[in-house]
């Protein structure tokens, strides 16, 4: 069986967790502290997450611990389960992160160098069964998504067009697609121009209720946003509140506002 998905998925989320362990070597001991724009978190926090995913991709048993009742930005159960992970680490210094995390790194790595199974065998996870090449895909984007919270929070830009960004466009897009089926009315067309280190262009046609993703973009779309790709992505993943990004809007304005309402696909 071929293993495209994953084996290309595997390389991409390799290459920005390696990515996120260089940057966290440079972190001093204030860094760690530094607010994120994923809400409630830290860089401590973001990396304790994406540490404590992987350790239960890896089998290791969940901690036992008991949450704080005051934390406001956990909102529901996932968020709690989320949570966990990130709290038993909150009194962890720099260095005990920096061991677990490339400890982490190189448990995965040698998993996933020694996995035979192809994209579509079914595998179980902590959050349920999952084919083997989706879930792969899902780990890129995710640790993708959380590198680029710690860069903007210690302001060090890179790896914005990295392999694993390419995959967090698709996976945005396919969101937005649906996200905007949901907000507007059948045969409208809302269209993407997306400018910078990961540039595209695709129309979101809605269709008996099902948003469709299109290369073509028609004469006279509905509406039109125009972003920079870091925007796109921070508005796609709940960063940053419509109100407060600078996006072009060209057409039905409001049509345009009611898209940009809904266009927080994940947190």
């Amino acid at each position: 069986m071929e293993d495209q998905i994953f084996r290309r998925s595997a390389g991409a989320w390799q290459q920005s967790l390696t990515s996120l362990l260089d940057l966290a070597r440079l972190l001093t001991n204030r860094g760690w502290n530094v607010a994120t724009e994923c809400p409630g978190w830290s860089v401590r926090d973001v990396i304790s997450h994406v540490i404590g995913m992987e350790r239960e991709l890896l089998g290791d048993p969940r901690p036992i611990h008991a949450l704080p009742t005051d934390l406001a930005h956990v909102r529901d159960e996932h968020g709690r389960r989320n949570e966990v992970q990130v709290d038993v680490r909150r009194c962890h210094t720099g260095p005990e992160m920096l061991a677990e995390l490339e400890e982490t790194l190189r448990r995965r790595q040698r998993a996933i160098e020694a996995e035979r199974r192809g994209d579509d065998d079914v595998v179980a996870t902590p959050w349920g069964a999952r084919p083997l090449g989706e879930l792969l895909r899902m780990r890129a984007f995710d640790v993708w998504v959380h590198e680029q919270d710690v860069r903007r929070a210690v302001r060090v830009p890179a790896n914005l067009d990295s392999p694993a960004a390419l995959i967090a466009r698709d996976v945005l897009l396919a969101g937005l697609a649906g996200a905007i089926a949901g907000r507007v009315a059948d045969g409208a067309t809302v269209v993407l121009d997306v400018q910078g280190p990961v540039e595209f262009l695709r129309t979101v046609r809605v269709e008996d209720g099902v948003g469709r993703l299109q290369e073509q973009v028609p004469l006279a779309p509905d509406a039109q946003l125009t972003f920079d790709w870091e925007l796109f992505a921070r508005l796609a993943c709940g960063r940053i509140r419509p109100a407060a990004a600078d996006v072009k809007v060209e057409g039905d304005e409001a049509l345009a506002r009611q898209v940009l309402g809904g266009f927080a696909v994940t947190r």
